[in-house]
Parts: structure tokens; sequence; C-alpha cells
């Protein structure tokens, strides 16, 4: 149980510092960022609405006291990479752009599988 518990929590720092990073940078709107939504053909105030919500996610996953708050966390993250994925694979990006949000759901199961594995 030792072992679930501190695997579950080195993958949710992981995955919390780089949904940060990310956040961070769309609420700043960093060049690169631009230039995907320009070949997305999606406005740049989508980039700070996006980039507020995964601040906000973050803080749900981080936290243990609201269940159906984490779980909205969970979703918010889901939704979040089936859409980048979707985004890419429809406007013809890259394979890798299509496939990195698809890995990054896979890593969030993995810490979602492990979270729902714990007591109560």
């Amino acid at each position: 149980m030792k072992r679930i518990k501190t695997t579950y929590w080195i993958l949710l720092i992981l995955f919390s510092l780089m949904m940060l990073l990310d956040g961070i940078s769309g609420i700043l709107q960093v060049e690169d960022g631009k230039k995907a939504f320009d070949q997305l053909g999606y406005p740049y105030y989508l980039m700070t609405i996006v980039g507020i919500s995964k601040l906000l996610g973050v803080a749900g996953l981080l936290q243990n006291k609201w269940k159906t708050l984490k779980e909205w966390a969970f979703s918010g993250f889901a939704f979040n990479f089936i859409g980048a994925s979707a985004s890419w694979l429809l406007s013809g990006g890259p394979i890798a752009f299509v496939v990195i949000p698809l890995v990054m759901l896979g890593f969030l199961f993995a810490i979602y599988t492990l979270w729902k594995k714990q007591p109560v």
C-alpha cells in the first residue's frame, strides 16, 4: 500500500509541475503557444482561459479534502488532452502533436488509477 501511495504522489507531483508550467505559459501567451494557436486557428484569449483552468485543475488534484472536486479536475484534464489531440489531428498537424496529448492522458489515467487504489 505504501508503494502505491508513494508512486501516486511522485507521478502526481511530476504531472502537476508540467501542468503548472503549461498553464503559466498559456497565461503569459508565450510565442510558441501563439504559433501553435495560429496553426490551429484558435484565438489567443483561449490560451489564458485554458492556462487558468490548468492552474485550477492542479489545485484540484493536489487537494485531498473534496473528492468531487478532484474528480472534476481529472475529467477537466482528460477533456483537455482529448481536445488537444483531436484539434491537431483535424487540423492536419504533426503526428507527434496528436500523440503527445494521448500519452499525457495515459499518464493522467495511471495517476487516477493509483488514487482510486488507495484506502479511504
